[in-house]
């Protein structure tokens, strides 16, 4: 990645297909931040697709240290997550999980055939999406009093930050996602304010 501040995603849910010989391969390539994210995707297209005989998938996740996990759930060894992982790796993409849903059309492919299979169908997914650059955010959590609320809404209004989840009951609780470029001067003004505690959930 030329940019340290960035890095080449999809940009939203796309689908594929591959079909050979009565089997039909439907895949799905979505951005994914997390292996608890990448689960819950996995649950719904399986629930969708409940007749279907294999549910094979691949991700990417982070962006420096990346995390990378392919299953073949009961396909020959290697001829379907590999595959799929490959594609995604020579899109140069991360935090992007792929699953891909067998029809099984009663002709055995082979373990070359299932390569292709799976490797097209996984392709043909991500060229159906958009693939763009995303600039590196950290995920931020506040915690404060509400004495302190309007310095703090001013202040991330003076960002770019994305709010995902904002909590005044009790106390107050801000989850942001803040622009890397951004993160480590916000964070240093933060924690000089009283009452203020911030916790870093993860650079994506």
């Amino acid at each position: 990645m030329n940019n340290p501040h960035s890095y080449i995603s999809l940009e939203s849910l796309s689908e594929g297909v591959y079909k050979e010989k009565g089997s039909k391969f439907i895949a799905f390539a979505t951005p994914c931040y997390s292996e608890v994210e990448t689960k819950n995707y996995l649950s719904e297209w399986k629930k969708m697709h409940s007749q279907a005989r294999h549910l094979c998938y691949a991700y990417r996740l982070g962006v420096q240290n990346f995390i990378t996990r392919a299953n073949d759930d009961g396909e020959p060894n290697n001829s379907a997550g590999a595959p799929i992982l490959g594609q995604i790796q020579s899109y140069d993409l991360t935090n992007v999980l792929i699953g891909v849903v067998r029809y099984f059309g009663g002709t055995k492919l082979g373990v070359g055939g299932l390569i292709h299979a799976y490797r097209a169908a996984a392709k043909d997914a991500i060229d159906s999406g958009n693939i763009i650059q995303k600039e590196l955010v950290e995920n931020i959590k506040i915690n404060f009093t509400y004495r302190q609320l309007p310095l703090i809404m001013n202040l991330i209004k003076s960002t770019n930050a994305k709010v995902i989840m904002q909590d005044f009951q009790l106390e107050c609780n801000l989850e942001i996602y803040l622009p890397i470029l951004e993160s480590d001067k916000i964070k240093l003004i933060l924690s000089d304010i009283e009452n203020v505690t911030i916790h870093s959930k993860g650079i994506y």
